[in-house]
C-alpha cells in the first residue's frame, strides 16, 4: 500500500481565480498536474510508476503497465520505451484503462483543498462539482474575479489572429500572442455586440468569453471527432470555428465543445494563421487532441439597476434572458425557465426520464414519474429542453452527462430549461412541439448575384467521349437539392475501371452541371441518378462539371475525406461517402447557390446575438461577402437555432448586401428593433 496524501496549505495567501485549477482547486504547474488531498492509503496497483501518485486518466501499455496519461506522454516525448521494463513503446499503442480501474480511481476519498473554510470530504470524481457548486472559497474567488473589469470583445477576439484572454480566463490556456494587435480585421463589424446609444436603454452589457482546454482521445485512429469546421486564414472568417457538433459523436459525448467555439490551438500548434485545409489536417491527428478553444458565455449585465430583474445573466453558462424572459416574440422557439428542486436527502431520485431526439441536439424531458419529486413540484414539463443543470451547459449534452450531474449534486438541483412556445398553454400534455415545416421558398435558388470571396474561384470543364452503351462512367455521387444542406450533386470518387478515369479530366469534388445537355444543377439525388443512368446508356456522352479553386490552400483537400468506390447505381449512404471541405463550396458561382430566409424576433433593445465579418475592403479594393462569425448564447439568434457560424448573409430584409460596407450595413441592422429577415447561404462545415 502507498501513502499518497498530498499536503497543500489551505487558503494559500495570494490565491486567485486566475491561478487556481478549476478541476482540483489547487495551484500547480502545468494544466494536468492535479493535486489531491487523499484521505486513505491507495493500493499500489492504482499508483502511477512515474509520478508515484494515484493515477489520473490512466493509460495501459501493451506490456501491461499503467501510467497517468500526462506522465506517459511527457516521458515518451524524450524516450521510446516503457519506464518499467524498457520495451519499445509509442503513445498511439496505449489505450485508456478499463472502466473498472477508472471507477476505482474516481471513488478515492479526497478532502476539499480549502479545508480552513470547507471541511467536506468526498470521492475524487465529486470534487470538481463540489468546487463549482458548493465550496464557499471557490465561489468567493469566482465572484471577485467577475467584479473586475473585463476587456472589450474587440480586445478578446475581434482582431485577426488575436487570442488575448480576459484575466480570469487564462487559467486553462496560453494562446499565441505574437500577432499584430494594432490593425483591426478588415471589414469586421459587430452588430451582435453593439450597445444602444439611446439614453433610456435599460441594459448595457458586455460579452463574457473565456478560453478552455478540452482533450479528446480517439479510441481508433480513424474515429471522427464529430466536428464540422469553418474558417481559416484563407477565408473572411480568419479564425477556425466549430459550426456544428455531430450527434452521438466523440465530441457530443464529451459535451464540452459547442457550435461557435473558436479553436485557437491543437496540441500546442497555433491555428491563428493557417489555411482551412491545413487546420483540418491538424485536427485529424490520431489519438489525443488537446484543443485550446475560446468560448462565449453570453452577456453580463453591467447596469446595477437591472441586476435584480435579471439574476441569471452572468458569466455562468446559463442563457441570458431578455426583459420578459423570452428569447423572442411570438415566433420564438420558446421560453427559458429556471427551476430549483430540493431533495430531502442527497440520494433521493428526481423522478425524471431524459432522452435525446433524432432531429435536434441536446437533452429533453420525456416523462415525469408519478409521485416523484419533479412531478410534485409541478414546474418542469414533458418535452422541456434542458439547457443547463447546476451551471453545467447541456445545450449539446447527452442524457448520460445530465444524469451524472444530477447524481453528483447535493440536495439542491438547479435546472435551466427551454419550453417550446407551442407548449405554453397545453396544460403540460407533453406533446412534442416542433418547428413547422418550412415552406419551399425558405429553400430556393438564390437570385442574388455576387462574386466569391477573395482567393476563391471556379472553372468549368467539359468531357466528350464515345463509349460502349453498357460501359459505366465509373463515378459515385452525393448531394442533391433534397439533402439537408441543399447541395448540388458532386462527385465523391472516380473509379479506376471507368472511362472517365482514363480520360483524367474529371476529379473527385467536381460539381455536375449537365450530361448531354440535361441540367443537373437543381436535381435531387434520385433525379440525378436517373438522369445519369439514362444518358450513360447512349454511345456518346458530353459531361460538364465545375471545379472550385483556392489560392492559399497548402494541403490537398482530398485529405479531409475517405474514398468509397461504390457504383452510382448503388443505394445512397451519406455516412460513408467522401465529403468535400467547406472551402470547396466558397468558389461556386452564385447562380448555383440555394438560400433561405431566417426571421429573427426580439422584444427589447438587446442584441440580435451574432457578429459578422466581410464587406468592402478599401485597402484591397475588393468586396468580401458577409459571413456569420459568432453566435452568442442566450440571444435571439442562438435560441432560433437556424443561423450557423460560416453562413453567408446575401440580403437583409430583401435588400442585397452586395456592394455594402460597414457604414451601410451597421445602420440597417441597428434600425431593426423587433424583427429582421436574413437571407443566407449555408454550406456544411468540413467534417473531422
Amino acid at each position: 500500500m502507498a501513502t499518497t496524501e498530498t499536503k497543500v496549505p489551505s487558503s494559500t495567501p495570494g490565491l486567485s481565480w486566475a491561478r487556481v485549477c478549476k478541476e482540483c482547486g489547487q495551484q500547480h504547474e502545468g494544466p494536468d498536474s492535479h493535486l489531491y488531498e487523499y484521505q486513505d492509503e491507495v493500493d499500489d496497483e492504482l499508483v502511477c510508476h512515474i509520478c508515484l501518485q494515484p493515477l489520473l486518466r490512466p493509460m495501459d501499455t501493451p506490456c501491461g503497465h499503467t501510467y497517468c496519461f500526462h506522465c506517459l506522454s511527457n516521458f515518451l516525448k524524450e524516450q521510446d520505451f516503457c519506464p518499467v521494463d524498457r520495451q519499445r513503446l509509442q503513445l498511439h499503442q496505449c489505450r485508456p484503462s478499463s472502466l473498472l480501474v477508472r471507477n476505482l480511481l474516481d471513488k478515492l476519498a479526497v478532502m476539499c483543498p480549502h479545508s480552513a473554510e470547507c471541511q467536506q470530504q468526498m470521492q475524487r470524481c465529486e470534487l470538481q462539482p463540489h468546487l463549482h457548486n458548493r465550496c464557499p472559497v471557490f465561489k468567493r474567488l469566482r465572484e471577485e474575479a467577475e467584479k473586475r473589469k473585463r476587456p472589450s470583445w474587440n480586445e478578446l477576439k475581434g482582431r485577426k489572429g488575436d487570442a488575448e484572454l480576459s484575466g480570469d480566463a487564462k487559467h486553462s490556456a496560453t494562446p499565441s500572442r505574437n500577432h499584430n494587435r494594432d490593425q483591426p480585421e478588415p471589414g469586421l463589424i459587430n452588430p451582435a455586440y453593439e450597445e444602444s446609444e439611446e439614453d433610456n436603454t435599460p441594459l448595457r452589457s458586455s460579452l463574457v468569453a473565456e478560453a478552455n482546454v478540452v482533450e479528446l482521445f480517439r479510441d481508433e485512429p480513424e474515429e471522427e471527432l464529430g466536428l464540422r469546421i469553418v474558417g481559416g486564414k484563407d477565408t473572411p472568417l480568419g479564425n477556425i470555428v466549430i459550426q456544428e457538433i455531430v450527434r452521438d459523436s466523440l465530441a457530443a459525448r464529451d459535451g464540452r465543445l459547442a457550435p461557435g467555439d473558436h479553436i485557437l490551438e491543437v496540441n500546442d500548434v497555433s491555428l491563428a494563421a493557417v489555411p482551412h485545409a491545413r487546420a483540418i489536417a491538424v485536427l485529424q491527428q490520431p489519438s489525443l487532441l488537446r484543443l485550446t478553444v475560446m468560448q462565449e458565455k453570453g452577456f453580463k449585465i453591467r447596469d446595477q439597476r437591472a441586476d435584480h430583474h435579471h439574476p441569471s445573466t452572468s458569466a455562468a453558462p446559463q442563457p441570458s434572458l431578455g426583459n420578459h424572459g423570452n428569447a423572442a416574440s411570438g415566433h420564438n422557439p420558446g421560453t427559458v425557465l429556471q427551476v430549483t428542486l430540493m431533495k430531502s436527502q442527497r440520494t433521493e431520485p428526481l423522478g425524471i426520464k431524459l432522452i435525446r431526439k433524432s432531429d435536434e441536439s441536446g437533452v429533453f424531458i420525456l416523462d415525469l414519474l408519478s409521485g416523484g419529486l419533479a412531478a410534485k413540484d409541478g414546474k418542469l414539463r414533458n418535452n422541456d429542453k434542458v439547457l443547463a443543470i447546476n451551471g453545467h451547459d447541456l445545450r449539446h449534452g447527452t442524457p448520460e452527462s445530465a444524469a451524472q450531474i444530477i447524481q453528483g449534486s447535493e440536495v439542491r438541483v438547479n435546472f435551466v430549461v427551454m419550453r417550446p412556445a407551442e407548449a405554453q398553454d397545453d396544460g403540460g400534455s407533453g406533446r412534442a412541439a416542433r418547428r413547422a415545416p418550412e415552406p419551399q421558398y425558405f429553400r430556393r435558388r438564390s437570385t442574388y448575384m455576387k462574386d466569391p470571396p477573395g482567393g476563391f474561384t471556379s472553372q468549368e470543364k467539359t468531357v466528350s467521349l464515345k463509349k460502349e452503351p453498357r460501359l459505366s462512367l465509373g463515378i459515385t455521387i452525393a448531394g442533391g437539392r433534397d439533402c439537408r444542406s441543399r447541395l448540388p450533386v458532386y462527385i465523391t470518387s472516380v473509379q479506376p475501371v471507368g472511362c472517365l478515369h482514363r480520360d483524367g479530366t474529371i476529379k473527385r469534388g467536381d460539381v455536375l452541371l449537365s450530361i448531354n445537355g440535361v441540367d443537373l444543377t437543381q436535381l435531387t439525388y434520385n433525379e440525378a441518378v436517373s438522369a445519369l443512368k439514362a444518358q450513360t446508356a447512349q454511345s456518346q456522352v458530353v459531361l460538364r462539371v465545375i471545379q472550385t479553386l483556392s489560392e492559399d490552400s497548402d494541403v490537398d483537400a482530398d485529405a479531409a475525406g475517405k474514398d468509397e468506390l461504390d457504383p452510382v447505381e448503388d443505394f445512397r449512404d451519406d455516412g460513408l461517402n467522401w465529403t468535400p471541405l467547406w472551402t470547396r463550396w466558397l468558389g461556386l458561382p452564385s447562380h448555383m447557390h440555394w438560400c433561405r430566409d431566417i426571421v429573427l424576433h426580439k422584444t427589447n433593445n438587446d442584441s440580435w446575438g451574432f457578429s459578422i465579418v466581410g464587406g468592402y475592403e478599401e485597402s484591397h479594393g475588393q468586396q468580401q461577402p458577409f459571413f456569420i462569425k459568432t453566435i452568442v448564447p442566450g440571444t435571439p439568434a442562438h435560441f432560433d437555432g437556424r443561423l450557423k457560424c460560416g453562413d453567408e448573409i446575401v440580403a437583409v430584409n430583401g435588400a442585397t448586401t452586395v456592394g455594402m460596407n460597414n457604414s451601410s450595413l451597421i445602420p440597417m441592422l441597428k434600425l431593426q428593433k423587433n424583427k429582421v429577415t436574413l437571407t443566407v447561404v449555408s454550406w456544411p462545415g468540413s467534417l473531422v
